[in-house]
């Protein structure tokens, strides 16, 4: 038997400063849009409708900010989580600018920590990716850290390196989309009244509705971003023979569920970080809720909102505390992510 197959990298395949260039550049096109919307319970007007997008000083509309991060980070996976037991969390994510369809990304990683685990067979692997279009021009850059299998469990372990990352992104650095301007925003037709000054920190937003997981909606997701991993397909990788659901999909189900109370949130800016809490399986339902944690003036007509993200399952989301009396996430609790996103003045 011949060895031309890639069976992925593991845990003592990477090394501090190792640059993986990623294989198919993926080029969106408007199904993405569609699909996009078929599999998630998104309403947002502005990668919605091309008119609401021109009058928000847009030539077209954009695709969903969360298309562009999707199709990045499933680059990613052959080469960084194939062999991964599940991924952890993100830090420091920049959309850089808007992803239309037609544009065409290619994502490169490189491996900014290492860190083995007690118990011997797997490790944390960190790596910085950057996602760049047709024209090498800047689109998404984040750090991510995700659980790997060691392939060969005597393998020595490295020295730890944990990187230093930041704790979010400054609002002076939040990247904006030329041009960008509410100020002919329709608020009647973005489907909610509230503005940047109706929202005061600390506030908590319960977004009420819930979507329960489908074993094939989940893997069609999972194969339209082209990811790769093991546990989201072969049923026999995992102990308990479940297909793990894709931290994204939980990530996108939040996201579109928390149109019901920040309809007006239209933009995704920059994701500070986010926590894969615990994992989540086909046949569970998703809420979520969000809390404002911090308030920023833009321009004249744009102003952010920093917010947390939280995804429970199985009961509403104002059933569910956070954490329990241990200080740990509470049972339950899936996706804690924290977000800048933009918003009419």
């Amino acid at each position: 038997m011949t060895t031309k197959t890639n069976p992925g990298n593991f845990f003592e395949d990477f090394t501090i400063g190792q640059v993986l260039t990623h294989a198919t550049p993926r080029t969106l096109t408007e199904g993405d849009r569609a699909a996009y919307t078929s599999l998630y319970p998104t309403r947002f007007a502005l990668p919605s409708s091309a008119a609401f997008a021109q009058a928000s000083g847009f030539d077209r509309h954009p695709l969903e900010d969360l298309v562009g991060f999707h199709v990045a980070f499933g680059k990613t996976v052959p080469d960084v989580s194939l062999n991964a037991v599940a991924n952890l969390g993100y830090a420091d994510c920049r959309f850089l600018r808007p992803v239309y369809a037609g544009d065409t990304i290619s994502t490169t990683s490189e491996v900014i920590g290492l860190k083995q685990n007690s118990n011997g067979k797997t490790g944390i692997v960190y790596v910085r990716s950057n996602a760049v279009d047709a024209a090498g021009e800047p689109v998404l850059t984040w750090a991510r850290w995700v659980m790997v299998r060691k392939g060969d469990v005597d393998a020595p372990a490295p020295d730890p390196v944990v990187p230093e990352l930041p704790d979010a992104v400054a609002a002076a650095d939040l990247p904006v989309p030329a041009g960008l301007t509410f100020a002919n925003y329709d608020f009647d037709l973005a489907g909610e009244p509230h503005r940047f000054a109706d929202y005061e920190v600390g506030e908590k937003i319960d977004h009420v509705d819930g979507v329960t997981i489908s074993e094939a909606e989940h893997m069609i997701a999972t194969r339209l971003w082209q990811n790769t991993a093991k546990v989201h397909f072969n049923a026999q990788v995992r102990e308990d023979g479940q297909r793990l659901i894709y931290g994204g999909h939980i990530i996108s189900l939040a996201r579109a569920l928390s149109f019901n109370g920040l309809a007006n949130a239209q933009m995704i800016a920059a994701i500070n970080g986010g926590s894969h809490t615990a994992p989540a399986f086909a046949g569970d339902t998703i809420y979520a809720w969000s809390e404002v944690l911090d308030t920023a003036e833009i321009s004249d007509s744009v102003g952010a909102l920093r917010l947390r993200l939280v995804a429970v399952k199985d009961r509403q989301a104002t059933d569910f505390p956070l954490r329990n009396e241990e200080g740990k996430y509470a049972d339950g609790v899936l996706l804690d992510l924290d977000l800048w996103a933009l918003i009419p003045r």
